[in-house]
């Protein structure tokens, strides 16, 4: 199980502060919201274009905006692994996901928790991962959607040869990781249990196990 920890849920005042109590996860999470896809607007490369000189951790850029690829173009010199686009809003989804394996990023798609998964159909081939977002986006400290586990075990019925990433990204916790993880997810993003834990080093251990 990997770990990709929620830059929305980090003390924006205090941000490297805030990163090296993360230390050991594999990912950096960035909700990339322009106020107009979602009801929020977060950070842009700016504010992130030197976290590469005090964190090796590699980047995991999740687009939740209206036009997907100027964004693309504007977060690619920030190197992610992934960038995420959002099946709802991305009308050429096939050249915009081969456009992101263009620079060399690998491609992810997500899903609303109301969207269906139909429209991953003659898309999931080319992914190397998939988001499920188990609240609805916009906003951090949102409560986890059960019926997102039934989501994840239709994905896996429906898809059974996809080989990359699975990630569920809302409302993640100790209680709900193990549920998670029973139904195929290999990749949590963790937002507020890990951030706001008095301990957050022994919370992301008791997220990996």
């Amino acid at each position: 199980m990997q770990i990709a920890a929620s830059l929305l849920s980090a003390d924006f005042m205090n941000l490297k502060t805030s990163l090296d109590r993360v230390a050991g996860v594999d990912f950096f999470h960035i909700d990339v919201m322009d106020g107009h896809f979602v009801p929020n607007l977060t950070f842009g490369p700016c504010v992130l274009k030197n976290l590469h000189q005090y964190f090796k951790t590699p980047l995991d850029v999740h687009l939740m905006v209206e036009n997907p690829l100027f964004f693309i173009d504007l977060y690619k010199d920030l190197q992610p692994a992934f960038i995420t686009l959002h099946l709802e809003n991305t009308p050429h989804l096939h050249r915009s996901v081969h456009h992101i394996k263009s620079l060399g990023i690998k491609a992810g798609i997500s899903l609303n928790p109301s969207t269906p998964l139909c429209g991953l159909d003659y898309i999931v081939q080319d992914l190397d991962l998939v988001l499920l977002m188990s609240v609805n986006p916009g906003f951090g400290g949102q409560s986890f959607l059960p019926f997102v586990l039934d989501k994840v075990k239709a994905f896996r019925a429906r898809f059974p040869h996809y080989q990359g990433v699975l990630e569920v990204d809302g409302g993640v916790n100790a209680h709900n990781a193990p549920l998670l993880r029973a139904c195929g997810v290999n990749m949590l993003v963790v937002g507020n249990y890990l951030f706001s834990h008095d301990n957050p080093t022994h919370a992301l251990q008791t997220l990996r196990t």
